[in-house]
């Protein structure tokens, strides 16, 4: 699995685009699952942010 921020696919950092990438399935379904994670407490945005930092862009 290639884990990277999607250049093309991006809306804030590219995070949900390289993951909806390295999954194989579209990055609106990665996107929705994301935001129902931060609104229901099961995923922090600190989260989403130290992964914008870290993986490394495509």
């Amino acid at each position: 699995m290639n884990l990277r921020r999607s250049r093309d696919d991006k809306v804030i950092g590219g995070v949900c685009g390289g993951i909806a990438n390295a999954l194989n399935v579209s990055s609106s379904t990665v996107r929705l699952i994301c935001a129902l994670a931060v609104i229901l407490g099961g995923l922090s945005v600190w989260l989403y942010i130290i992964a914008w930092i870290f993986m490394p862009s495509d």
